[in-house]
């Protein structure tokens, strides 16, 4: 599900334009680390989304493109729930890009922390 979702991120991407010209691994990397602060940012201004309503209809069927663009930015645009997205959408772009199985590291990864001793032996 991850890697079919990460593609999809990658092909509206380059669809919408981001790959028209090479791509510098360090700029991408640094776009993620932009959306990180931004969600910081929202976190410490309380910015979240305030009910799951919006959501719902964000995410539901309805094909009104322009009622769409009028609402999502008044409801959860520039949210911390919309910055993380912003981060795994880039994250998962770079995955598509680079051609790795994020879904199979993210599994991996989960397994090897599994083992791993409480706090992985740190203070925090």
């Amino acid at each position: 599900m991850i890697n079919k979702l990460s593609k999809q991120i990658h092909e509206n991407n380059k669809a919408k334009g981001f790959y028209d010209s090479e791509k510098n691994i360090g700029e991408m990397l640094a776009l993620i680390h932009s959306e990180v602060s931004e969600a910081l940012e929202c976190d410490r201004k309380g910015k979240y989304v305030k009910d799951d309503v919006a959501l719902g209809w964000a995410l539901s069927t309805s094909d009104d493109s322009h009622f769409y663009e009028e609402y999502f930015p008044e409801t959860i645009k520039d949210t911390f729930e919309d910055e993380l997205a912003d981060i795994m959408i880039r994250v998962m772009d770079l995955a598509a890009y680079k051609n790795i199985d994020l879904e199979a590291h993210i599994k991996a990864k989960m397994r090897y922390n599994s083992l791993r001793p409480y706090k992985h032996g740190k203070r925090y």
